[in-house]
């Protein structure tokens, strides 16, 4: 069987550990190979082959630093041993780390773009000396076959950045089908998931909980996840007596409060730096539990969250609106028995999981039978 060497630089951060796995598991025809220059503890959660670049001890260090400034492919491991059909490469940054390794095997480069590599505007800014990715990318964008998008808004800023239409397509990454239906607790609780970066939009979240307070309209509320932002997210919700901060939780214990919660808030916004969402898989996941979602406008779920269908959506930004659009989901309980099972029904028609990995392995199969072509 031939591989995909599927590029992350770091394999892999916890966060991205389920999304990343799911990509791949319906592959038939190639065997994927996770490569990167560092190997974290939570590689072995991928249920696949990962392989560290360089040799062992001080001269793979060299490998390694040889690789990224200069582009040359160390001896270890053997990659032409895998027989190599394609170059995966994950995030925009992984595409220009990537580029001199499809070539050196030559194979086609795909790069799979999620939302930040796309929006973020620190990455194209014009800087000296430049950054790697700045360095590389106009001969990543003539060089890669194609740029697999998240999402549609991912598709239209990369449009905006100077890339070729022609090459992208647009492929969302699918969520395993879920059995589980919800059972909300009585009170209503809300759910926020994710990392505490600006583009999340919690502190938008925080805000708006503060309003209802104020309205005597208080609710339970349940915070899964952490980041560089928390404390500052910590400080702003004191005084918020319903509200839980439960840190980074498993995927299993995330389901089972996705479970017990009537809502999942997604406020995300556009950061000040231009960051912005690709597609929140946290958003398919509630909804494939028959979860209705409350998401902001920049929060990438254009054509997911359908408004007054299987959600909510508000302007990115506006806490006011935000908490009116919590307070009438909170009081509406036939409005979220609707939208959950709207919500379900859409993620179960586009966005299975073993149907999207196949999408991406038969654009991979394309890909490489035009380079043999």
């Amino acid at each position: 069987m031939r591989s995909v060497l599927v590029y992350r630089d770091v394999i892999l951060p916890r966060s991205e550990v389920g999304f990343m796995r799911r990509q791949y598991g319906g592959f038939r025809t190639l065997r994927p190979v996770w490569v990167g220059r560092r190997l974290t503890g939570d590689a072995d959660a991928l249920g696949m082959e990962a392989l560290r670049l360089g040799r062992g001890g001080l001269p793979g260090a060299f490998d390694r630093l040889a690789f990224k400034g200069l582009g040359l492919v160390p001896p270890v491991p053997d990659l032409r041993a895998l027989d190599p059909a394609v170059v995966h490469a994950q995030f925009g940054r992984g595409g220009a780390f990537a580029l001199p390794l499809a070539r050196h095997l030559g194979v086609p480069l795909v790069v799979t773009f999620h939302g930040g590599d796309a929006h973020k505007n620190t990455h194209y800014a014009r800087r000296f000396p430049p950054r790697l990715y700045q360095h590389r990318l106009d001969a990543l964008i003539a060089a890669t076959a194609r740029f697999v998008c998240v999402s549609d808004s991912v598709r239209d800023r990369l449009i905006e950045r100077g890339f070729p239409p022609g090459k992208l397509a647009v492929l969302p990454i699918g969520i395993d089908r879920a059995d589980a239906i919800c059972a909300p607790a009585d009170p209503p609780l809300l759910l926020f998931v994710g990392r505490f970066v600006e583009k999340k939009g919690l502190a938008v979240l925080i805000e708006a909980l503060h309003r209802l307070g104020e309205r005597a309209a208080p609710m339970e509320v349940v915070i899964i996840g952490d980041g560089p932002l928390g404390p500052a997210l910590r400080r702003q919700a004191a005084g918020l007596p319903r509200l839980r901060f439960l840190g980074w939780q498993p995927a299993g214990a995330v389901s089972a409060w996705m479970a017990r919660a009537a809502m999942l808030c997604v406020p995300s916004l556009r950061a000040r730096d231009g960051d912005a969402e690709g597609l929140p898989s946290v958003a398919v996941e509630a909804m494939a539990l028959g979860l209705p979602v409350i998401a902001g406008s920049a929060a990438g779920l254009a054509g997911v969250v359908d408004p007054g269908r299987t959600g909510l959506v508000v302007p990115s930004g506006d806490a006011a609106a935000l908490a009116d659009a919590i307070l009438a989901l909170r009081d509406d309980p036939d409005a979220r028995r609707w939208m959950g099972q709207a919500g379900r029904a859409r993620v179960q028609r586009d966005f299975d999981a073993a149907v999207q990995s196949r999408r991406l392995e038969a654009l991979l199969l394309e890909v490489a039978g035009e380079a043999v072509r």
